[in-house]
């Protein structure tokens, strides 16, 4: 079996990625993916906030939506799903898989 690779976690928050997998899946089911920042700088997944039981779910702060920041990593991460969505299409016929 082949080695499973990883990213590392203060590149999967600087890029976007745990911005984005809350923003358009956790938050929407009042939950979110939580980044620790250690003394010494290491990053590790934390917990995930658990906020089910409100109806609205969670958002972002207005002011952090209007960082400069914030939206290039959606930009970021919106091209390249488009790039890989494009592919799974015209490999499988589909992007998200079905379930049989």
């Amino acid at each position: 079996m082949p080695e499973i690779k990883r990213i590392d976690i203060k590149e999967f928050r600087e890029k976007g990625y745990l911005q984005e997998l809350n923003r358009q899946f956790l938050h929407l089911l009042g939950m979110a993916l939580e980044v620790v920042i250690d003394d010494d700088g290491t990053e590790k997944l934390g917990g995930i906030w658990d906020y089910r039981d409100d109806p609205e779910g969670m958002l972002y702060a207005e002011e952090v939506l209007k960082l400069d920041r914030f939206k290039e990593n959606v930009n970021r991460v919106v091209s390249e799903l488009s790039v890989k969505a494009q592919y799974r299409k015209n490999k499988y016929g589909y992007v998200i898989q079905e379930i049989n």
